[in-house]
């Protein structure tokens, strides 16, 4: 939103970090600071210090996070070509947005306590898991082959299973949730929710229950909060 005030010491990218400056035009604006070309750009500090800025402006105001590396050659095409073009689909999502934060849910299967409870529930790969014990890795390797592959489909199970409880647990809670693509093949849950912001307390809660439930075969986090990055997805976002 336009009235987004920021403090004469924040600093946004680049060594040394550019100035972090607010472009206004009507009721939106943009926080932007200047690149040197002459540096590469995206150095992981960057990218940690675009964050850094996305979730601290969102603990006070909604946020439209556009993806990292953005870049427009001058202060006219912020003007123009972003705030001007896309206004009223930015002031739609940011109407949407106010009031709410996002917050990441993610688990991971610990290898032997996950591998313990598929050997304990499926009979054919604890089969095949016998036949492979102490054997030569070359004269087992078609069984080794299914076994994985066994493996992998288990763990896809459990991985749409427990997601599916991690989003009814939090039903009461988010207006909104994303699921997003596991990022470790012993990925458990890696969801997005949106939560109204005076509900942290409430997220905790279920999370710290979850965990306690699931203790000994996912290890929780919980992350936020921070800017609404899985449920904005403007044309300009995406580019």
């Amino acid at each position: 939103p336009g009235d987004i005030e920021v403090d004469d010491d924040a600093r946004g990218i680049g060594n040394p970090p550019g100035k972090l400056r607010v472009i206004r035009s009507d009721d939106l604006a943009a926080l932007v600071s200047e690149v040197d070309l002459s540096q590469p750009l995206g150095s992981p500090e960057d990218m940690e210090a675009h964050k850094e800025i996305l979730d601290a402006s969102a603990e006070g105001t909604p946020v439209l996070p556009l993806r990292f590396g953005a870049v427009l050659e001058s202060k006219e095409q912020v003007t123009e070509e972003l705030l001007k073009a896309h206004h009223d689909e930015f002031a739609s999502a940011l109407s949407e947005l106010e009031g709410k934060a996002q917050y990441v849910v993610r688990g991971r299967y610990p290898e032997e306590a996950v591998l313990a409870e598929m050997l304990a529930e499926n009979p054919d790969i604890a089969e095949m898991a016998e036949q492979i014990r102490g054997k030569d890795p070359d004269a087992t390797r078609d069984v080794r082959i299914q076994l994985g592959e066994a493996i992998n489909n288990a763990i896809s199970a459990k991985r749409e299973q427990d997601s599916r409880a991690a989003a009814d647990a939090m039903a009461d809670v988010a207006v909104a949730s994303v699921t997003n693509e596991p990022t470790h093949e012993r990925d458990a849950v890696h969801m997005a929710f949106l939560v109204e912001a005076d509900k942290q307390d409430e997220v905790q809660r279920v999370v710290d229950d979850l965990a306690e439930k699931w203790e000994g075969r996912v290890e929780l986090r919980l992350l936020g909060p921070m800017a609404a990055y899985d449920f904005v997805g403007t044309t300009a976002g995406q580019g």
